[in-house]
């Protein structure tokens, strides 16, 4: 079944045309589409790949055998509203994370040492339950290629809501402006922010779309903003800082146009 969907509501940062998307609601789903989730890291262009998503089949969550077992369609705020009322531990974090969970595990998602892999026991996709231990991972990267459906994870007693106030002001330096999300990775022992504003390009802006005078890791639309101008932002930050600093920034945000998505493409999206 699909489903049309106007990509500019669904995605955070507001840009993208209206598509027709497979929606998932068995075990069953397209090879050849590309999943988008809430699409709160995505920026949607004009060259589409077939798009698929999951349905609210996905959408749950329940204590079992002792074990937690969410479905992967199931938003961070219905996770934390969970765990608030059965006083289970490690989920606050999650509060100031927007998303569904199987977008959480795909990039491993988290707030400094808080990640969603770090009381995973498994996840089930179309090749069955795999255990932890068997997917890669690390900081914002798994090697997850197939559609998450649901995950188990362990159950430790004691919610602390005084954590929310703590991850509530760990992302206070965010702006408020629609955005998907860190635009780059940070590099090992430096902030992406950091090099941005190194090289003068804090709170510069093409058109509607700018990185954010907040934080420069942002790029924020701000008002009718279109892929190509976050396309040009986004590579003359890479090239400013390649020519700077000798590193090229990677992608946390994620480029969903068949013309970035290649092997090759300098635009590869790390993340997906």
């Amino acid at each position: 079944m699909t489903k049309t969907i106007n990509l500019a509501n669904l995605s955070s940062i507001g840009i993208g045309g209206t598509a027709d998307v497979f929606m998932i609601d068995s075990y069953d789903y397209p090879d050849s589409a590309y999943l988008i989730g809430a699409a709160n890291n995505i920026i949607f262009g004009p060259d589409l790949p077939l798009l698929m998503k999951l349905s609210k089949t996905f959408d749950f969550i329940r204590i079992e055998d002792e074990k937690l077992i969410i479905g992967a369609a199931t938003p961070s705020g219905k996770i934390v509203s969970f765990c608030k009322k059965n006083d289970i531990a490690n989920f606050e974090f999650l509060s100031h994370l927007p998303g569904t969970l199987g977008g959480m595990l795909k990039m491993n998602a988290g707030l400094k040492e808080f990640e969603i892999f770090n009381h995973l026991i498994a996840l089930r996709t179309k090749k069955g339950w795999l255990k932890k231990e068997k997917i890669t991972h690390g900081y914002r990267t798994t090697g997850i290629q197939d559609v998450v459906f649901e995950a188990e994870f362990e159950i430790i007693s004691g919610f602390d809501a005084s954590k929310i106030k703590i991850f509530k002001q760990m992302r206070s330096n965010q702006p408020s402006d629609p955005s998907a999300g860190s635009a780059f990775k940070n590099p090992q022992n430096d902030f992406a922010g950091r090099l941005i504003e190194t090289v003068g390009l804090k709170g510069y802006r093409i058109g509607g779309m700018a990185f954010s005078d907040v934080h420069a890791n942002f790029l924020v639309n701000l008002g009718n903003g279109t892929f190509d101008e976050a396309l040009a932002l986004i590579q003359l930050a890479q090239q400013k800082v390649y020519q700077k600093e000798g590193l090229w920034l990677q992608n946390e945000v994620i480029i969903v146009d068949k013309r970035f998505m290649g092997e090759n493409s300098p635009l590869k999206n790390s993340s997906i």
